[in-house]
């Protein structure tokens, strides 16, 4: 709900605000006194563009602020959150527009983009000049209206949910196909790297191990030689170390009697003698490991050539990193086939889903389809009452291929506006004047079930009088019994049904320059501007006891 409205420096209008009621609010004043420049800074608000002609005062910039009671319009917040924005029960949104052509936009004091800020004041103001051509061509909000009058909304949740959920089933069905393609074309290539590895069969560590062997192997002639030689040292040649050292033992042990001080030395030269003889047994062992075979060898170099060609292939350093690398793709490999085992499941779900879904969309169908005809009859009479008598509404249903967002209907509002026998959209055969009083019928009838913004209409009963104003003053009235509504009216008996009325003037201050004004009627001043608008600028007698009854009305 609008609470208030302050205007600075826009057009004609050096400095107003309007605070409406949450009821009908009507605004009067004589042609050309700047209603219509009011609803054009409010549209400001709303996201239009503007430009700098707007500027009365080039030394200031305009100001347009708008606060708004939000506490129980969960959309409007639902999208603040989502938009990361202050959600709070008071909203405040603000223009300015500096006289550089500079514009900006803040909702809550956030500056936002006016995308941002057209969507959501969308939520919170419906103003006819835009309302017409967009609602009324909408199918959300057409079937939005079908679903009011047939109660469906419990079912249109249901149908709701089951088409978000049905979109994220197949939204991910989608993603694991196109990931199943993609390993497609990657699987024969991963499979034969795989097979190669298989192939090769190394164990760990082996590349390592047949390049220490092989290094080994080929300096075995030295090694031999060596490991020969040292054994020789210890325990052949003329003059082993081994046996004359076992000598110098047995000489040793020969004095212990007569020198009980070299009973030390004589144990360890048995222990020297003991080790000698293990490392002359080791050195005999060694050496009978020297493998000199060829054909070993061949296979040796083959193997570690093999995993060096694996290596620099894969980019790859060491045994380890090809095992690693082959438990890899043998998971790759296994997850393809976990990937088809989803997609069944998905697939399944899917169906699940869609079965669901279109027995709730035919639900929801067949209630639209019964109440349509209804709401076409009602509304042509209605239409009737506000000065259309020869026009003739129409519900047009008829049902996709495919269940889409709101369900399986696609919805089209005809009228036959002169009993033609033609009905055609809206937009082609009703003039502006008459796509409001189509929108004020409409909401009449969905005014309960309807959760609407305020609702402003500019001048909904132009070129009607009579029977005709009284039942538009009557449907905007039953109207603001439910929502916020503000119209800007010629006709007394729409004035006189406003539970607030302003009045827009314009004023010249001393200064001589002329500005826009409003302000807010006490109940005599009202009578008085209706009675005005009954018998002119001198109403009679009559038009003032006239204006009263239509305000006591």
């Amino acid at each position: 709900m609008l609470q208030k409205l302050s205007i600075r420096n826009y057009a004609i209008i050096d400095q107003l605000s309007l605070e409406p009621d949450a009821r009908l609010n009507t605004v009067t004043g004589e042609t050309g006194a700047g209603k219509s420049i009011i609803l054009g800074a409010l549209s400001l608000i709303l996201g239009e563009r503007a430009d700098t002609s707007v500027l009365i005062n080039k030394d200031e910039k305009c100001v347009v602020e708008a606060s708004f009671d939000v506490a129980s319009n969960e959309a409007f917040r639902q999208k603040m959150r989502e938009s990361e924005l202050d959600d709070e029960a008071v909203c405040i949104i603000r223009r300015e527009i500096a006289a550089s052509g500079k514009t900006r936009a803040f909702i809550n004091d956030t500056p936002v983009n006016l995308n941002l800020l057209n969507q959501l004041t969308s939520l919170l103001v419906d103003l006819h000049q835009q309302f017409d051509h967009l609602a009324l061509q909408n199918d959300s909000f057409q079937l939005d209206v079908l679903d009011a009058v047939a109660k469906a909304g419990t079912d249109y949740n249901q149908y709701h949910g089951l088409y978000q959920k049905y979109r994220q089933v197949s939204s991910n069905l989608s993603a694991l196909l196109s990931e199943q393609q993609a390993w497609q074309k990657e699987a024969d290539y991963r499979q034969f790297l795989l097979d190669e590895l298989d192939q090769a069969a190394f164990k760990t560590g082996e590349v390592e191990a047949a390049e220490s062997q092989l290094k080994s192997m080929s300096h075995s002639e030295k090694i031999q030689s060596v490991l020969s030689a040292a054994s020789g040292f210890l325990q052949e040649g003329e003059q082993p170390v081994i046996n004359e050292l076992k000598k110098v033992l047995q000489q040793l042990q020969g004095i212990r009697e007569w020198l009980p001080s070299s009973e030390p030395l004589t144990v360890r030269m048995g222990s020297v003698l003991e080790e000698l003889k293990d490392l002359g047994a080791e050195l005999d062992h060694l050496l009978e490991t020297v493998n000199l075979d060829p054909a070993l060898m061949l296979e040796l170099q083959s193997r570690m050539d093999l995993g060096y060609k694996l290596f620099k292939k894969h980019g790859l350093r060491d045994t380890a990193g090809l095992l690693n690398l082959k438990a890899t793709l043998e998971e790759q490999l296994t997850e393809s086939l976990q990937i088809q085992d989803r997609i069944e499941a998905l697939n399944q779900e899917q169906q699940s889903i869609l079965k669901d879904m279109n027995q709730s969309a035919a639900k929801l169908s067949a209630k639209r389809t019964k109440v349509a005809p209804g709401i076409a009859k009602e509304v042509s009479r209605l239409l009737g009452l506000v000065g259309m008598p020869n026009a003739r509404f129409d519900i047009q249903l008829n049902q996709l291929q495919q269940p889409g967002v709101h369900g399986i209907d696609e919805v089209r509002f005809l009228l036959d506006a002169n009993k033609s026998g033609q009905f055609l959209p809206l937009h082609k055969a009703a003039s502006g004047g008459e796509m409001s009083r189509i929108m004020l019928a409409i909401k009449s009838l969905t005014a309960q079930a309807m959760q609407l913004p305020t609702l402003i209409f500019d001048e909904v009963d132009t070129g009607i009088s009579g029977e005709a104003a009284r039942q538009v003053g009557i449907l905007l009235r039953e109207l603001a019994e439910y929502h916020q509504v503000i119209c800007i009216t010629h006709q007394p008996q729409v004035a006189a049904r406003g539970t607030r009325h302003f009045f827009v003037y314009k004023d010249a201050p001393a200064s001589g320059r002329i500005t826009t004004k409003i302000r807010v009627l006490n109940p005599d001043e009202r009578i008085a501007a209706i009675a005005n608008m009954i018998g002119g600028e001198t109403p009679s007698k009559a038009a003032l006891e006239n204006a009263r009854e239509l305000v006591q009305m």
